[in-house]
């Protein structure tokens, strides 16, 4: 299923990351396609409110907890700024789907890193 949120569609996800020599391109790439991943699961189960989006990013918070071990064993890993960057993403994609409201600590409440 393609993303079909103009908005998502035409972003470029985790650009500072992948811009960042620190992180690998493979991994950053496998960053990309869990939050895309996302974008199509959202736009699949249309959430009505913020506890079912919140579902769904925490779902995907998962993902990124597990990809944290990979960056890890190639010796980088999501540190405070790749975090940062992160949470924002997860902000945007909310937002993008009318979730502007969400809190972003919230989104990513079971996050490891």
């Amino acid at each position: 299923m393609s993303i079909t949120n103009q908005q998502v569609a035409g972003h470029t996800f985790l650009r500072s990351m992948h811009d960042d020599p620190f992180f690998p391109d493979h991994l950053v790439d496998e960053g990309k396609a869990v939050l895309r991943g996302l974008c199509v699961r959202i736009e699949a189960e249309q959430p009505s409110d913020l506890d079912s989006l919140y579902r769904l990013t925490q779902a995907a918070t998962e993902e990124f907890n597990l990809l944290d071990e990979r960056f890890g064993a190639a010796g980088s890993g999501i540190e405070t700024v790749a975090r940062e960057w992160i949470c924002e993403e997860f902000w945007f994609v909310a937002s993008a789907y009318g979730f502007a409201d969400a809190d972003v600590e919230v989104l990513t409440a079971n996050r490891d890193w």
